[in-house]
């Protein structure tokens, strides 16, 4: 269903990249689909699991490593389909936290970020899934620019295996969050399949509820993902009490009202039995004063919710906004609590890097440009 005044993304299928590029993706390929190609190169059914496992859960960057498949097979890999869809062009690491941003670039030359936070509890990723945002939201960086193309299925997987690829032996990524650059719901299928190759038992096997997806309120993504049954969290950016204020920082909110934006969150949460996380970026002046946190306390009263406080990082490309001080965010997050709310502020996990999602990917930009 089309809803009023909101236009679908209708750009092309950026799996056709690969098909230009006359290789085939490995990274983005089901277990299924990797024993039909098994199937036409006339090898047994079980070398798709061996082939599987070396591509995600292994993550190996050359076909001479998968030792347990022929070497003819191998060699015919190699001619004809691609083993890693990234290259790490830069890092950026924050010696305080553990955090460690990379930039990577694709086949295509475009760059995306994803952000690895190494935590006592265990080690959690962040991901792209578009390359660039056409949201619009005045504080993010991610938007400046607009919208590239969404990311397959294979790339965005492909980030968290070459984030597994640099923690030491033993560990394992624990955690994913779908909350980098760009618009998930709007890449819907490629992020959907993504999230059940992250899920697979032969692969990463990370758990369903260990895996967050987030938007800015796209009401049928959010209803279309009620549906799948899967019990992932969600996160709502919401970032506002008010649909005026709402309207003002995300373009989105002149589509769908917090009323429906809300209605939308509360079904997915009656429905997979698991607890929305909104998401609040504190804005100094703007969104985090005690009338606002009240506001939001209202607005979210009775709601199977929590609300996740961020100060917000600066951004180069947006100046007029600060980060409030603790305070402040202090202030804001007790006035929830005291009405109910449970409520936490987001670790900063980036003080030394380029922490907020498009800040690297935009720096090395201007630098190409020379600006």
């Amino acid at each position: 269903m089309q809803e009023s005044g909101y236009v679908p993304l209708k750009i092309a299928d950026p799996a056709l990249l690969f098909a230009e590029l006359g290789r085939q993706p490995l990274p983005g390929m089901s277990l299924e689909e990797m024993a039909d190609l098994m199937a036409d190169l006339g090898e047994p059914r079980f070398r798709a699991k061996q082939l599987f496992q070396w591509v995600y859960q292994k993550g190996v960057k050359d076909f001479d490593a998968m030792t347990n498949l022929p070497a003819r097979l191998r060699q015919h890999l190699a001619g004809t389909t691609m083993l890693r869809l990234l290259e790490k062009e830069t890092e950026q690491h924050d010696r305080r936290t553990g955090t460690t941003k990379y930039l990577f670039r694709l086949a295509d030359g475009s760059q995306v970020e994803s952000v690895l936070m190494r935590q006592s509890w265990g080690n959690s990723v962040c991901v792209t899934t578009q390359v660039g945002c056409r949201m619009g939201c005045t504080f993010c960086a991610s938007t400046v620019g607009g919208l590239v193309r969404n990311l397959t299925a294979g790339e965005i997987v492909d980030q968290i295996v070459m984030m597994q690829r640099e923690l030491p032996q033993g560990e394992r990524i624990s955690t994913v969050v779908l909350m980098g650059s760009g618009e998930p719901l709007e890449n819907y299928d490629h992020v959907l399949k993504a999230v059940r190759l992250v899920h697979d038992p032969e692969g990463l096997n990370i758990g369903y509820r260990h895996i967050t997806i987030s938007t800015s309120g796209i009401v049928p993504g959010m209803r279309r993902l009620a549906e799948e049954g899967l019990p992932i969290t969600l996160a709502l950016s919401l970032h506002a009490p008010t649909d005026e204020l709402r309207r003002q920082l995300m373009p989105v909110a002149r589509i769908w009202p917090l009323a429906e934006v809300l209605a939308a969150a509360r079904e997915y949460g009656e429905k997979t039995g698991r607890r929305v996380t909104y998401e609040y970026i504190l804005i100094e002046g703007v969104n985090d004063g005690p009338e606002e946190a009240r506001q939001l306390a209202r607005l979210l009263k009775g709601a199977l919710a929590h609300v996740n406080l961020i100060p917000m990082n600066p951004v180069a490309e947006r100046p007029q906004y600060r980060r409030p001080g603790p305070e402040r965010v202090n202030r804001f997050k007790e006035i929830l609590e005291s009405n109910g709310i449970a409520t936490t502020v987001r670790r900063e996990m980036g003080g030394e890097i380029d922490a907020a999602c498009g800040q690297l990917r935009n720096r090395a930009q201007r630098k190409h440009m020379g600006r």
